[in-house]
């Protein structure tokens, strides 16, 4: 079982968010927390609302030690693989929440950022693509502005090779080798970005690391909610 908080000031590491995570498995708190530990960069820490953080930010995980299973003494241990996964697919799901969640968001959006030359340079340039406020409320507009998510990837300051760079909105082709794609079908884009969901796929093609992040786009809405609001 797992609950969790989350709607605005929402970014990795320190966050306006609680996350609880309960389970009748009976393993010791340090192997938990190891685990917890070493799934939050692909899950918590893999999300954003709008990049801004607080000094709320908490992820725990309890066991209730129900069910009696044999001991477990060392985070290696084989019989924690599908536990492992499972606890991913949980962390995953309530930080998606968390996105889906966002104050006025209307569109979940998936930044995939693919053969990286680092798995630090990939993760800068999805939050890049992720928090830019260009990027975001293009989206909410439904224009396929190719060019802010041009914008994002390069202001992240990584070395990439402007002649490998495929970008794709969803499975339609918007760059290929550093141009515009041959098969461009800007009513095709059109109609892709009235979807809820949407999906930002970037191949530097520079090497082997990806990484995912999730974020939402920012309207109207957003903007009523945080002036509206008083502290």
């Amino acid at each position: 079982s797992a609950i969790a908080k989350g709607s605005g000031m929402i970014a990795p590491n320190m966050a306006t968010m609680l996350a609880f995570i309960f389970t009748d498995a009976n393993i010791p708190s340090v192997i938990l927390k190891s685990l917890l530990s070493r799934n939050v960069g692909t899950t918590f820490n893999a999300i954003s609302v709008d990049g801004d953080t607080s000094t709320n930010d908490m992820v725990g995980i309890f066991s209730t030690g129900f069910v009696k299973n044999s001991k477990i003494y060392n985070v290696m241990d084989p019989k924690l693989k599908n536990f492992e996964k499972s606890l991913h697919n949980v962390m995953l799901n309530l930080s998606k929440q968390i996105v889906a969640d966002g104050e006025g968001a209307q569109k979940f959006i998936t930044v995939n950022i693919l053969k990286a030359k680092t798995a630090q340079g990939a993760k800068k340039i999805a939050f890049s693509i992720a928090n830019s406020p260009l990027v975001k409320t293009a989206i909410a507009g439904e224009d396929p502005n190719w060019g802010r998510i041009l914008m994002a990837i390069g202001k992240a300051e990584e070395d990439i090779a402007i002649d490998k760079l495929g970008i794709k909105l969803g499975k339609l082709d918007l760059i290929e080798n550093g141009q515009r794609a041959q098969n461009y079908d800007e009513e095709k884009m059109k109609e892709y970005m009235e979807w809820n969901s949407i999906e930002i796929n970037v191949e530097l093609n520079v090497g082997k690391n990806d990484f995912t992040v999730y974020t939402c786009d920012f309207t109207k809405e957003y903007i009523n909610i945080n002036t509206d609001y008083r502290s």
